[in-house]
């Protein structure tokens, strides 16, 4: 259990690939007063041996079983250098992309809501529209080799792609939302500093969460 009044503040992002949430993060990072470190899937995964990538990158659809075994230790691990840095005051911002649509439910959520128990966390949804996923993608793929599937005529959304989009923000509990189709990453960033101010949701859906509470829209 932390002390509020000396812990860093958490934020945790979450929504599929490509939606924005990296981008969030810098601007946060280059906004907000203070130290802010960003312990994200990302950096995350540049620390995970290739042999097991994705890690917790790992997408919908239990595709990869021989993984996911490994996953939640890997989200235990993460979720405790989280609580470690804002235990001694440094705030974090977290960019990931949680979902329970492995070959059997891992209910990595809740473990690591519990995880952060006694911390400040609010918990942001980072949605936007799969057509302008796939728009980004095609953008950041385009004149290189990629190992990701394209969009066809005859398959605009890779089924992939639309897993991410279905699954991502199950159960659909969030502090606040963010829709990076109509807000910039610097608008949204004031956004959530704004919910800040006013202040996190009690009790917010990580404390919900840790306590087995999962019901919502999604």
């Amino acid at each position: 259990m932390s002390d509020d009044s000396h812990a860093g503040q958490i934020i945790i992002l979450n929504g599929a690939p490509r939606s924005g949430k990296s981008s969030i993060a810098r601007a946060i990072q280059e906004e907000f007063e203070g130290p802010w470190i960003n312990l994200g899937v990302d950096t995350y995964n540049a620390m995970t041996p290739k042999r097991y990538l994705p890690g917790i990158g790992l997408r919908p659809g239990g595709e990869r079983p021989d993984l996911e075994e490994l996953v939640p230790f890997l989200y235990a691990a993460l979720y405790e250098s989280i609580a470690i840095h804002a235990g001694l005051g440094l705030n974090v911002v977290a960019d990931l992309c949680h979902h329970d649509s492995y070959s059997q439910p891992l209910g990595i959520l809740g473990d690591c809501a519990r995880r952060l128990e006694g911390f400040p966390v609010l918990f942001v949804g980072v949605k936007c529209p799969v057509e302008t996923i796939m728009r980004r993608r095609e953008i950041a793929e385009e004149g290189r080799e990629t190992l990701y599937l394209r969009a066809t005529e005859e398959t605009p959304v890779p089924e992939p792609v639309q897993r991410w989009q279905d699954e991502v923000h199950r159960p659909g509990l969030y502090d606040m939302e963010v829709d990076t189709s109509v807000l910039t990453a610097l608008e949204c960033a004031e956004a959530i500093r704004h919910q800040l101010d006013l202040g996190i949701p009690e009790p917010s859906v990580f404390e919900r969460l840790a306590n087995g509470k999962m019901t919502g829209s999604g």
